[in-house]
C-alpha cells in the first residue's frame, strides 16, 4: 500500500509546488511614486552614469516561491547584509539599453528582445533565475512612462537603462543563490566619451587577456569587467583611451575596451570586406554588433565575415594600405572610430576619411552610426524600434 501511495504523494506535492511558484508578471506591478522629484540636469552637464532618475523597478525571487510582485518605487539605496552572496561570489549580471524620444514625443527602445534574451543567458551562466523577457520589457515601459521627463529630446542623448540581477541569499559558501533581486535603474546620458564622436587610440595589450574559450566572455556579468580596470589604467598612462584585447600566442583580435570590434579591409583585388571576430564563447554577442552585421548584409555592397584575425595580420594590412577603417561598437557609444593602435612598441596608424584630413571617422563608420541613429530615434520606420507609449 505504501509503495502505491508514494508516487501519488510525490506527484501531488510537485503539482502544489508548481502552483506556489510565481512567474515574473507586469500585471502584478505595485506603484509607489516619489514624494519629491529631483531637478533635471542640462544635457551639456551630463556625465555618463552619474545622474539617476526618480524611480526604479525591483522584483524579488526565491527558489521555492518564484517571483514576488514587482514594484515601481522611488530610487533609493538597497539594504543588504554583508553576508549577501553577491558581495563574495560575484553572482551578478546586467544589461545595457537605451530609451529615445522621437520628434513626435514617442518613447522608443532599440531591439529590447535581444537584451532580454542575452540577460537570461547571463543569468543561466551564473546560476541566477531566468525570467519572462516580455514581462520585463513591460515593466521597463511603465518605468519609462513614469520617469519620462528624464528622457532627453536632443539627438545624441538618451536615457541609459540598466536592468540588473544579483544573488541576495545571506550565506557564505559557493552555491547557486536561493534568493535574488532584479532591479532596473536609468540615467540620462550624452556621448560616452568626453571628446564626443572622435577617433580613439588603442593599446593592444599582450600581457593581459579579457576572456578565453568556454569561459564567461559571452555573458554580461560584472566579473568580466573588474579585471579589465587595471589594464585600462595602464593603457591610459601610456596615452591610449582603451585596450585592444588579444588572445592566444598568435594575438587574435577579440574586443576593444567593452565593445565589439569591426575592421573594413580590402583583399588583394581591392574588394571590400567587413570583418568582426566570431562568437566563439569569448566574445560578447552585442546588440549593436548584430545590428551592424544585419545592416551590412542588407546593403549587400561588400563581403561580411565573422572570422578570426591576428594583430600581425592587421599590421601587415595597414602597411600594405589595405586596412580601410576600424571601429568599436556597443550600446553606450554606438560606434567608436579608431585612429591608432599601439602594439609591440609600434604605433600603427588606422585610416579615417581619405577625402577629409580633419575627419574623425571614416565614411563606413559614419554610415553605420547614422543608420542606427535614424532607427533609434524613429527617423526611419524599422521593426527594431519599439514604441513604448
Amino acid at each position: 500500500m505504501l509503495s502505491n501511495f508514494l508516487p501519488s504523494f510525490r506527484r501531488n506535492a510537485f503539482i502544489q509546488t508548481k502552483r506556489l511558484y510565481s512567474e515574473l508578471s507586469a500585471n502584478k506591478l505595485k506603484v509607489t511614486k516619489a514624494d519629491t522629484l529631483k531637478p533635471l540636469v542640462a544635457n551639456k552637464d551630463l556625465i555618463f552614469g552619474r545622474t539617476f532618475t526618480d524611480h526604479m523597478v525591483t522584483a524579488k525571487w526565491n527558489e521555492e516561491k518564484g517571483w514576488d510582485a514587482p514594484e515601481l518605487r522611488p530610487f533609493e539605496n538597497l539594504s543588504l547584509p554583508p553576508s549577501t552572496v553577491v558581495f563574495h561570489y560575484a553572482t551578478e549580471c546586467f544589461e545595457g539599453m537605451k530609451a529615445y524620444k522621437d520628434k513626435s514625443g514617442k518613447i522608443r527602445l532599440f531591439r529590447p528582445d535581444m537584451n532580454m534574451a542575452r540577460m537570461n543567458r547571463s543569468c543561466e551562466r551564473i546560476a541566477l533565475p531566468k525570467f519572462d523577457g516580455e514581462e520585463l520589457i513591460k515593466l521597463i515601459g511603465e518605468y519609462l512612462k513614469t520617469d519620462e521627463r528624464w528622457i532627453p529630446t536632443e539627438r545624441g542623448y538618451s536615457l541609459y537603462i540598466r536592468p540588473t540581477m544579483i544573488g541576495t541569499q545571506e550565506a557564505l559558501g559557493v552555491n547557486p543563490p536561493t534568493d535574488a533581486l532584479l532591479f532596473v535603474i536609468g540615467c540620462p546620458v550624452g556621448p560616452y566619451y568626453k571628446t564626443g564622436f572622435n577617433a580613439v587610440r588603442l593599446f593592444a595589450t599582450t600581457e593581459y587577456v579579457r576572456a578565453w574559450p568556454r569561459g564567461t566572455g559571452d555573458a554580461k556579468i560584472g566579473g568580466n569587467y573588474a579585471p579589465g580596470l587595471m589594464p585600462q589604467r595602464l593603457a591610459a598612462s601610456k596615452g591610449y583611451q582603451q585596450n585592444l584585447w588579444l588572445f592566444g600566442p598568435d594575438h587574435q583580435l577579440t574586443e576593444v575596451g567593452a565593445m565589439n570590434l569591426f575592421m573594413m579591409i580590402k583583399d588583394e583585388q581591392g574588394e571590400l570586406e567587413l570583418v568582426t571576430p566570431p562568437l566563439d564563447g569569448s566574445i560578447l554577442p552585442g546588440v549593436t554588433r548584430d545590428s551592424i552585421l544585419q545592416l551590412a548584409k542588407d546593403w549587400n555592397e561588400f563581403k561580411v565575415s565573422e572570422r578570426n584575425m591576428t594583430m600581425p595580420e592587421l599590421r601587415d594590412l595597414a602597411k600594405a594600405g589595405r586596412l580601410v577603417e576600424m571601429f568599436g561598437a556597443g550600446t553606450a557609444c554606438v560606434v567608436s572610430p579608431i585612429k591608432e593602435i599601439g602594439y609591440m612598441g609600434e604605433d600603427i596608424k588606422i585610416p579615417l576619411d581619405p577625402k577629409d584630413p580633419n575627419a574623425q571617422a571614416g565614411p563606413y563608420t559614419k554610415r553605420f552610426n547614422d543608420a542606427i541613429f535614424e532607427i533609434q530615434y524613429g527617423e526611419v520606420e524599422h521593426p527594431w524600434s519599439v514604441v513604448i507609449n
